[in-house]
């Protein structure tokens, strides 16, 4: 694969970053938070620059489709998911319709993605539950979105940042592990990471930092071995060295879509 630090772009390839690579690890023991917030800014502004195509990876068309196609992606990939859903949204194109589908009918589409007999009960009861309660259609509060069978709080804010517009942010495994990588929490707890990242970040700004993490996590910011020498916001990273820390070494590790 082509170097992403390349001097000629390569169709296809990462955009070009330009690196200020630290010796070793920076420490942040005493930072306060005012300091957090500015560092935290710094590494989004440059994760901006550096994927400013970053979107949800998931394909939709409506928040019927982004809601079930979220709930798929438990356990699987995006691209997975991706490959399975134009079969299924075209057989269910409507709430009722999953609610009266055919079990093994369903289950036969969705074995890919794997669970595939627990998503074919959450997508069925989910379409029942949007019949009986919200007329087919899918609501856009997070307080109501929470109580639809298979979706909890970060499937609900995939779907009110996407197809609602409503900020939110997705703490998926790429977005915890980064926000601790990071140094800007060490909390664990879903909810509890969501609530304190919220409050580094203006509000506007949630939907789009998730793309930007969860794309920056797939792509260079991996969980066994990150290119830390291939990232763009190492100068900020207490973490850095986890990962090859030689230009070279980790521009092999960046991973380019197809």
């Amino acid at each position: 694969m082509p170097s992403p630090l390349a001097a000629e772009p390569v169709p296809g390839a990462l955009p070009t970053v330009s690196l200020n690579l630290p010796r070793k690890a920076p420490v942040y023991v005493d930072e306060t938070h005012t300091q957090l917030v500015r560092r935290a800014r710094k590494m989004h502004k440059v994760l901006t620059e550096t994927y400013p195509d970053a979107h949800c990876e998931l394909d939709f068309t409506t928040p019927l489709e982004l809601l079930v196609a979220t709930i798929l992606s438990a356990q699987t990939t995006d691209v997975t998911v991706n490959k399975v859903t134009p079969t299924l949204f075209a057989k269910y194109p409507t709430a009722q319709a999953y609610a009266e589908a055919d079990r093994d009918e369903m289950e036969a589409i969705l074995k890919p993605t794997g669970f595939f007999r627990a998503k074919t009960n959450s997508v069925m009861k989910l379409g029942q539950a949007l019949v009986d309660d919200y007329d087919g259609l899918v609501p856009g509060k997070l307080e109501e979105l929470v109580k639809l069978p298979g979706t909890g709080r970060k499937t609900a804010n995939v779907v009110l940042g996407n197809a609602f517009g409503v900020p939110g942010i997705t703490v998926d495994t790429h977005f915890g592990r980064l926000v601790r990588r990071f140094g800007w929490t060490a909390e664990e707890d879903p909810v509890k990471v969501e609530h304190i990242i919220g409050d580094l970040f203006p509000k506007k700004d949630w939907t789009m930092l998730s793309h930007r993490l969860i794309f920056h996590g797939r792509r260079r910011c991996h969980a066994k071995k990150p290119a830390c020498g291939a990232c763009p916001i190492a100068q900020w990273c207490p973490s850095y060295g986890t990962g090859p820390t030689d230009p070279e070494a980790a521009a092999k590790l960046v991973k380019v879509p197809a």
